[in-house]
């Protein structure tokens, strides 16, 4: 069925809605398909010809269908498969059978985990470190309402830059979180907010979640392409869309809302639902004007820059090289960043789809599409070692950047200072009007399921300002999707402990000053072996035999201790040896110290006892005195 349907053109006033939508994406759509559930009289307006808005599916016979616009879907994602079983649409997973390629400073690096082998020590030290910080500082931020962390203002005074600056000490491990930005909001990390970014981590569920594919935000694709979620709720709706109908001023008044059309028609409502990106509300004249911090908020929300590219081939030849199509590319003379592949499940239409994110999707904008093509060929031939990248038989791009009714993709991000501002302004209504898109949710943001989480959150608000709905009902849980399970990830006892760089070197530090005066405690007191094997061995021995002795839970501690000692840690054994010879040393002193001032004691009384009566007398007559 064909998604290009206008609504019968009428002169003068129109009928009163109970609601209208502007905006036909998938917030909207989920926004009207729950009003019109409700038995609502709803209308959408849409400023293109077609449904979707950020999802956008192409369909020829070189493509067969492919998705240029928003794609993936994983675990914890429920309402979006909840809404695609509602509407009959089946999935599948996105390939990761084969190994995955770190590309930097020329060179290949294939791995098979979440993120590559560290060949440096110091590198695996500090990624582990600056993850496992992403994670706990997202811990400490309100989901609903994240000005309201303990650390707001700070954290929102800096960018992920300064973050950076903050915990990073390699490299390699400034590349990854640079590119842990870039992918996942298409900005550079001087643009971003440390808050709001941290708070976005968070609400997707973690670092691991939103980066990985299984198990992670992009495990799964759609049978068909992601735009079938939007062009079958547009069945269900029927002739209630209004295609190129962009809103140019909207009025509000006592009982209801007049909204005012490009080619001059008048809609009128007793509510409307908004559910654009916020940038775009700037392209509307609202009377009254919008409250100040709404306005500041949405002037200072810009959409992120992104090209999606793909690349169709022959066969998928990477695969014959047991690499799954998943890279990550570290090189500034190459357009695509990221790779995914794009195969269909029955492994017709080879191809591999590419991101040309933030400052690159500018900087390469001056280039010819078949420039482009040509420099993505040469970066995969590179990447996947293969002279066959170099011959493709067909390619696609999407510039969204481009596009007038986004403006950019795949969400609005947030700078340094704002989110603690004007931040609370996001979801609230302004008098009959309601706030929809993706931006607005506070689960999965910026994707497809925050964006039917925010359609369906704004129609329950209006429904509860009608009595339909009790407030408490306007936000509610999701079960969890029996088809597409989420696992925990579990963190291992050395990713939790591991030290971080400075860590590390505090500790080697730390010990080494340690043994030096372990060392020297013995030389100073008549423990005095000839070696330190001879130190570490009398440490040993004394703790293994004291252990014996202790209480279970102390036993437990020395014996790890003793052995520690032969375990590559013997400064702890040698320090805690020295710290025994030098209380039994001051023990011993303290013993002799009594005895001496007992025999003293003694020898006073006995040598009273010896002195003549009239001497004792006088004493105690002086003492009196």
């Amino acid at each position: 069925m064909s998604s290009r349907r206008r609504l019968p053109s009428r002169s003068g006033k129109r009928d009163r809605r109970n609601v209208i939508v502007v905006g036909a994406g998938l917030s909207g759509l989920s926004a009207a398909k729950k009003l019109h559930e409700e038995g609502l009289d709803v209308v959408i307006l849409e400023a293109r010809d077609r449904v979707g808005g950020r999802t956008l599916t192409l369909r020829n016979e070189r493509v067969g269908y492919v998705d240029v616009g928003g794609a993936y879907v994983g675990p914890t994602q429920d309402r979006v498969f909840r809404l695609a079983r509602q509407l009959g649409l089946q999935t599948y997973r996105v390939n990761e059978t084969e190994r995955i390629v770190f590309y930097t400073k020329g060179e290949s690096r294939p791995y098979e985990t979440v993120l590559p082998p560290m060949r440096n020590p110091l590198v695996h030290l500090d990624c582990n470190n600056f993850f496992r910080k992403v994670d706990e500082y997202g811990d400490m931020i309100p989901q609903e309402a994240p000005w309201d962390c303990p650390h707001a203002e700070e954290w929102d005074r800096m960018t992920m830059k300064d973050f950076f600056d903050q915990v990073i000490w390699t490299e390699e491990t400034r590349t990854w979180a640079e590119m842990f930005v870039r992918l996942n909001v298409c900005a550079e990390p001087h643009e971003v907010s440390m808050l709001w970014y941290l708070w976005y981590v968070k609400q997707c569920g973690g670092s691991m979640r939103i980066t990985a594919v299984s198990n992670g935000g992009q495990e799964r694709k759609f049978v068909g392409g992601s735009q079938q979620l939007s062009e079958k709720i547009a069945e269900i709706l029927g002739d209630r869309i209004d295609f190129c109908s962009p809103v140019l001023r909207i009025e509000q008044r006592r009982d209801k809302v007049v909204l005012y059309t490009r080619d001059e028609r008048k809609h009128e409502a007793e509510f409307v639902i908004l559910a654009i990106p916020p940038p775009l509300l700037q392209k509307i004249v609202f009377s009254p004007d919008l409250p100040a911090s709404k306005l500041q908020l949405v002037k200072r929300m810009p959409m992120g820059s992104v090209v999606k590219t793909f690349m169709y081939y022959e066969s998928a030849f990477w695969r014959e090289n047991d690499y799954c199509g998943f890279a990550d590319i570290d090189d500034p003379a190459y357009p695509v960043a990221n790779t995914v592949d794009d195969t269909k499940p029955d492994g017709t239409y080879p191809s591999i789809m590419g991101f040309i994110l933030a400052d690159k999707s500018r900087e390469f904008s001056h280039l010819t599409q078949e420039e482009r093509k040509e420099m993505i060929c040469q970066s995969y031939a590179k990447v996947f070692k293969s002279d066959k990248a170099l011959h493709p038989v067909h390619y696609v791009e999407m510039n969204w950047n481009k596009e007038e009714w986004t403006g950019g993709g795949y969400t609005s991000f947030v700078p340094p200072g704002v989110l603690t501002t004007c931040g609370r302004e996001l979801r609230v209504p302004f008098g009959r009007i309601f706030f929809a898109g993706t931006e607005t949710a506070v689960g999965w943001s910026g994707y497809m399921e925050g964006a039917i989480q925010a359609g369906e959150r704004a129609a329950a608000e209006i429904l509860c300002q009608m009595g339909r709905l009790q407030p408490s009902q306007v936000w509610t849980a999701e079960p969890e999707n029996e088809d597409c399970i989420a696992l925990p990830f579990e963190s291992s006892f050395m990713e939790r402990y591991l030290p971080s760089v400075p860590g590390l070197i505090k500790i080697l530090v730390g010990g080494s000053l340690l043994s030096v005066t372990a060392l020297g405690l013995l030389w100073k007191y008549q423990h005095r072996p000839d070696s330190a094997t001879d130190v570490l061995h009398h440490s040993y021995r004394w703790l293994h035999s004291l252990s014996h002795h202790a209480a279970p839970p102390l036993k437990a501690v020395l014996s790890g201790i003793a052995d520690s000692a032969r375990k590559g840690f013997p400064s702890i054994a040698v320090f805690t040896y020295v710290y025994h010879c030098d209380y039994r040393q001051r023990v011993r002193l303290e013993r002799r110290a009594r005895i001496v001032d007992n025999w003293q004691a003694e020898k006073n009384r006995n040598m009273a006892k010896k002195a003549p009566r009239s001497v004792r007398v006088w004493k105690r007559a002086g003492s009196r005195r």
